[in-house]
């Protein structure tokens, strides 16, 4: 890695949302074939899982290969120096950036003082971010090379309780971010009420105010691809991060309009990677429950005639097998 891949990418900037038990390795691959992103964002892992003796299990979470670059390991925690010591580390996986998680609502995360937690304390993520750079940081020997630091990132919210803005965005903007990704609600308003894209534009005034080389990339209420470049251009963002609107369709970053065909294929080849790279036919040897892959099946199996009633017999299969053999039964009653 010579370069800060995030100075070479093309406004307006795509990328899929970090997504616990989504954006793992086959949902990757999926898009790496049908429609890449311009950034890959893989799940949030733990800086303190990654540091532990059990960190093999976490490691699984930043599996990826050479057709999902540029892609960004997203971290969560609350202590910096674990913080240093795993940029360290992820440096050494390959990958092209490092994000921080300043946003996730989820209470367990909130308990250790990190993800959103983070936003009601200013002074602690400023040292967090101040320590992922250091880990992150070329050595001597790879600066002879060309090799630069890795660049991080932050994602968050605009507040926690409330439109916190004016406080919370420029302390991160402070700390010369190479992107700085905001999703446009509060923590307590989770995704309850519509994303606030109208405060978009105070957002981008102060980024170029307080720091004009960081990227800012907006989330939420994003359906579609016109939908991110219209959002984008009215706001003045450089770019859309997207999470629930590429649920069932790893064409989203592409201009292709599957059939319902295209999509059920895709779905029962999402299963059997899914199958290979995480649900060993040794239950001891799982790493990850099927279950995961049906809120999946949900979204690939919608919008059409008859999708309800296919959902319901996907909920109740246990491998990819019994998903290729009810997708060829429903096929075959359309044909």
């Amino acid at each position: 890695m010579a370069k800060n891949f995030w100075k070479k990418l093309k406004k307006p900037i795509f990328a899929n949302a970090p997504m616990a038990n989504v954006t793992d390795a086959a949902f990757r691959r999926m898009f790496a074939k049908h429609g890449h992103p311009d950034v890959f964002w893989t799940e949030f892992v733990s800086v303190e899982g990654l540091l532990s003796k059990g960190k093999e299990r976490i490691l699984i979470d930043l599996w990826h290969q050479k057709d999902e670059h540029p892609i960004v390991a997203q971290i969560f925690g609350s202590k910096p120096e674990q913080f240093e010591e795993a940029a360290a580390a992820i440096k050494e996986l390959g990958f092209d950036g490092i994000d921080i998680n300043m946003g996730c609502p989820d209470r367990a995360v909130e308990k250790q003082g990190a993800g959103a937690a983070l936003i009601k304390n200013p002074a602690l993520a400023k040292q967090i971010i101040q320590a992922t750079k250091r880990g992150a940081a070329a050595t001597p020997s790879e600066r002879l090379r060309g090799v630069q630091d890795l660049p991080v990132s932050v994602k968050t919210r605009i507040g926690y309780s409330k439109n916190e803005i004016k406080k919370w965005i420029p302390a991160l903007l402070k700390e010369d971010l190479a992107a700085l990704t905001v999703h446009l609600r509060t923590r307590n308003e989770m995704s309850d009420v519509a994303a606030h894209w109208e405060l978009a534009p105070e957002i981008v005034a102060l980024r170029d105010e307080y720091a004009p080389h960081t990227l800012i990339l907006g989330n939420g209420d994003i359906a579609s691809l016109d939908d991110a470049r219209a959002k984008i251009a009215a706001s003045g963002m450089d770019g859309a991060m997207i999470g629930r609107g590429i649920f069932g369709n790893p064409w989203f970053f592409s201009k292709k309009k599957p059939s319902i065909k295209e999509k059920l294929n895709a779905m029962s080849v999402h299963a059997k990677l899914f199958e290979k790279l995480y649900h060993s036919a040794d239950p001891k040897k799982r790493l990850k429950n099927f279950d995961v892959m049906k809120k999946h099946f949900k979204a690939y199996a919608s919008g059409f005639d008859g999708a309800k009633e296919l959902r319901i017999q996907l909920m109740e299969t246990e491998n990819a097998d019994e998903v290729k053999k009810i997708v060829k039964k429903f096929e075959g009653s359309f044909k």
